[in-house]
């Protein structure tokens, strides 16, 4: 049984800015009923999974203001309008790595909160890293920290990865069976 689609009656931009808008829906139900939903649009985002010549992944640690503390995360950015994923994804690693990619492959893509965004992250597997300097923006600072893959299981395991996009961009990657050192 197919699901009733809602009749979408009009969109207004409240706010927005170069990564997202906050919008808010008119719309109708099949049953007659109309109401509004709140929900903020983006272009996407970009998430990457850089692996080191020895295996391991590198992920940065950064300050994630909402929630008063520290992340340890895979690079990630979102789109700005008019710029496609893969040069995103590019960009981010240098942005926050310092890394420049050889080799991106697209791992898959998910929606990161599919009740509040329209947003879709694509994941990037980036080889052939070749390191140099990092290129954060005023407001960013981050800790590169190459990771095994038992590294980042544990740290999964002990709450220390806490980020809902790292963990899925993490599921998308043993999808795939990519090999990731165990050891150092």
């Amino acid at each position: 049984m197919a699901l009733a689609r809602w009749k979408r009656l009009s969109t207004v931009i409240r706010w927005r800015n170069p990564w997202w808008s906050y919008c808010l829906d008119r719309y109708r139900l099949s049953s007659g009923y109309e109401g509004e939903y709140h929900y903020v649009s983006t272009p996407g985002s970009a998430m990457i999974i850089p692996v080191l010549e020895d295996g391991r992944v590198v992920m940065v640690k950064q300050y994630r203001y909402l929630n008063r503390r520290d992340s340890l995360e895979f690079p990630a950015g979102g789109m700005k309008e008019g710029v496609d994923a893969v040069t995103t994804a590019r960009n981010e690693l240098k942005e926050e790595t310092g890394y420049t990619a050889e080799k991106l492959v697209q791992l898959g893509s998910f929606n990161p909160f599919n009740g509040i965004t329209d947003e879709i992250c694509r994941v990037y597997l980036a080889q052939g890293l070749t390191p140099g300097d990092s290129r954060p923006d005023a407001m960013e600072e981050f800790e590169c920290v190459a990771q095994t893959r038992d590294d980042v299981n544990a740290r999964i395991a002990d709450g220390t990865i806490w980020d809902g996009m790292s963990l899925a961009a993490w599921c998308l990657f043993l999808k795939r069976r990519v090999e990731v050192s165990s050891h150092p």
